[in-house]
């Protein structure tokens, strides 16, 4: 029954082939409903205007300070800087929508990874080699870091990492180490807007209830404060619930992907994919 359930149609397609190279991270602009998307091109960031053209791109391949090495994830903060992770360097960098660097923050971090902003405007990163997530506050604007602190420990190399705007419910992808190439897996884990722990659900758990294998590779919350994750081994979208109903699983998106890697939400409420199979940003439309 899950499967039959109408999911989003496809609004716009960005991108593809030539203009986005492996691209890895996609963020809505809160302000101005522009997408920022990084790959791995000449430019590492892009944006997109909500009617699918590309207004500015910035982030030089190079060795320079505000040079873009090897982009992971972006972010854009509600005063709209543009927050990267830059595993080449091992560093968090921000730029102003004109593409200035703003700030560098390269101090505490093994593999900063995963991004996304809490309602309080700070940064949220995950560091998948330190197994951590942080908390990171700055005045982008002036290019002052205030504030970078652990606040979850132990964790499996921690990846994809969401914050609901309306409860402050952080959720982190953990990918499971395992014995032989074809062991890997995929946990969610739901943490409280204190970081208490409230709900978790891994590979194995999903199994229970869907018959395919699911491997997560982003995650975010919709208006309701439930969970969508990106899933490569079925090349779909899915909804997993809200934290108090885990375990659920509800396809939204089943078909038209290819290798789903980036997913956020926009102000107006479409669902916006990234797809490193095609190399491409698909809009869909909340109806």
């Amino acid at each position: 029954a899950a499967a039959a359930l109408p999911g989003p149609a496809l609004r716009l397609s960005l991108g593809g082939w030539g203009q986005l190279v492996n691209p890895s991270g996609v963020a809505a602009c809160p302000r101005s409903g522009r997408l920022a998307v990084v790959h791995d091109g000449k430019k590492r960031i892009k944006v997109f205007g909500a009617s699918g053209a590309c207004v500015r791109q910035f982030g030089e391949r190079g060795e320079a300070g505000n040079d873009v090495k090897y982009p992971l994830d972006v972010a854009v903060t509600l005063d709209g800087h543009v927050v990267v992770s830059d595993g080449g360097d091992r560093s968090v960098k921000a730029f102003d929508l004109e593409g200035r660097g703003t700030l560098a923050v390269r101090e505490g971090f093994s593999l900063p990874w995963g991004l996304d902003i809490t309602r309080e405007n700070e940064v949220m990163v995950t560091d998948s080699e330190a197994g951590a997530l942080y908390r990171l506050a700055a005045d982008f604007g002036k290019g002052k870091l205030r504030k970078l602190q652990v606040i979850q420990s132990k964790l499996s190399s921690p990846r994809g990492v969401a914050v609901a705007q309306a409860s402050g419910t952080t959720a982190v992808i953990e990918h499971l180490r395992a014995k032989g190439a074809n062991n890997s897996s995929t946990r969610v884990k739901i943490f409280s807007a204190d970081m208490k722990l409230i709900g978790q659900m891994d590979s194995f758990g999903l199994n229970l209830i869907f018959p395919s294998k699911i491997y997560a590779t982003a995650v975010a919350f919709d208006k309701e404060g439930q969970v969508i994750v990106t899933d490569v081994y079925n090349q779909a979208v899915a909804c997993l619930g809200k934290p108090e109903e885990f375990p659920v699983f509800k396809p939204i998106i089943s078909q038209g992907l290819s290798y789903p890697v980036g997913l956020t939400y926009m102000a107006n409420n479409s669902l916006v994919v990234l797809d490193g199979g095609d190399h491409s940003v698909k809009i869909y439309s909340s109806t």
